[in-house]
């Protein structure tokens, strides 16, 4: 049995706002506990409100992202992070004019159907 898995070739997850998703572990790969993925957002891109089911772990590695929780708007630079817990309404973004590039792992994994993002 084979006691570890190296990830080389992670799925690029197709979007049409600009962001560089690639998911190393998640249910793509079979893994419905946990989602680890690479994640790269260009300036100006916001997603809409979501309040999704798993817990969200992100870890801004260059750049600088907003979250919206709730009334209170964060930001985060390169070194920091921020858990947000299940069933917390949120909104993600980069207003600001240089790519922010992070990650993002969540539990149990991300799925679209668990989200709940909210309609523009």
């Amino acid at each position: 049995m084979k006691k570890y898995t190296i990830q080389k070739s992670p799925f690029i997850v197709p979007t049409n706002d600009g962001k560089l998703i690639e998911e190393h572990f998640g249910n793509i790969t079979g893994n419905a506990d946990i989602s680890i993925a690479h994640m790269v957002a260009p300036p100006g891109w916001s997603e809409p409100f979501q309040t999704p089911e798993f817990d969200e772990y992100t870890f801004i590695i260059k750049g600088k992202k907003q979250f919206i929780i709730d009334d209170e708007t964060i930001v985060l630079e390169a070194g920091q992070s921020i858990k947000i817990e299940k069933n917390v309404r949120v909104q993600y973004s980069n207003p600001f004019t240089e790519p922010c590039n992070y990650l993002a792992i969540c539990l149990p994994a991300f799925s679209i159907d668990k989200v709940h993002r909210e309609e523009n």
